[in-house]
């Protein structure tokens, strides 16, 4: 089905081109929130589910073993690639949250990890509600650093200092948004989960400069900020101590309803 092309926020552009490092540094999801979502999304045999912004397949990895069918939906062609090399079964195609390249009622559950911000809430939201089923989910899922640790609360102020701040998924603007647009759906329920990501210094490294405002900026400035981040693992006493970075995550799973026909 065609659908008209949707722009893309400008920062995006900053994961096609680290599609790789995305894949290296970033973590997974813990078993306790795939379980919870597996539930609300009434996941099994004869589901199917659209992920969004499907990236790597980061999440898409925890999903296939629930038994749902999954096709997979990335607007950039380096995160194509690598989702392509990684699961070479899954089907994923090009395309936004404003311009779902599917059918009307073609899914059971929506699914967003690490993207719903950079969405245009109003127009991802239409689209959303049509590709669901009559009674389907939608689900935003978000791994968010836990800035209580002290190293990645200084790389956090490394970054801000190197004026490659971000807009991530804590700063409440997406659930503002999500609120005044939600039309079609209910209320978002919400449940969070902890988990430690233990990481060599160089996959710790990755991590960040996997962000997006990072990834876009030259050669040269990556490279310098990477030398930096290595610079306070090297200096962080834990990891001096056990050679690893255990970096604690939250990970929140919101699950709205889809409540009628899309407005």
């Amino acid at each position: 089905m065609s659908r008209p092309a949707a722009r893309l926020h400008p920062a995006v552009r900053g994961f096609d081109r680290s599609a790789r490092t995305y894949e290296r540094g970033r973590p997974g999801y813990p078993r306790a929130a795939v379980g919870h979502l597996a539930r609300e999304l009434r996941l099994g045999r004869g589901r199917t589910v659209v992920e969004l912004g499907a990236g790597t397949g980061k999440l898409t990895r925890a999903l296939l073993p629930q038994g749902a069918a999954v096709v997979a939906v990335e607007p950039t062609a380096g995160m194509r690639a690598v989702f392509g090399a990684q699961l070479p079964s899954t089907l994923v195609v090009e395309g936004t949250a404003e311009a779902i390249p599917l059918p009307e009622r073609f899914a059971d559950a929506v699914v967003v990890a690490q993207a719903f911000h950079w969405f245009r809430v109003g127009p991802a939201l239409r689209e959303i509600a049509r590709v669901l089923r009559p009674d389907g989910r939608l689900a935003l899922v978000w791994n968010v650093r836990d800035e209580s640790f002290e190293l990645s609360r200084r790389v956090s102020e490394l970054l801000d200092r190197r004026d490659a701040r971000i807009a991530h998924a804590r700063d409440g603007r997406w659930r503002r948004a999500f609120d005044r647009h939600r039309a079609g759906f209910g209320p978002l329920h919400h449940r969070a989960f902890r988990h430690v990501v233990p990481m060599d210094r160089e996959t710790f490294v990755e991590r960040f400069l996997s962000v997006s405002a990072v990834a876009i900026l030259p050669s040269a400035r990556r490279r310098a900020i990477g030398a930096e981040i290595r610079d306070l693992v090297d200096g962080d006493p834990s990891y001096r101590r056990h050679g690893r970075v255990r970096l604690p995550y939250r990970t929140d799973v919101y699950v709205a309803r889809r409540l009628g026909p899309p407005a």
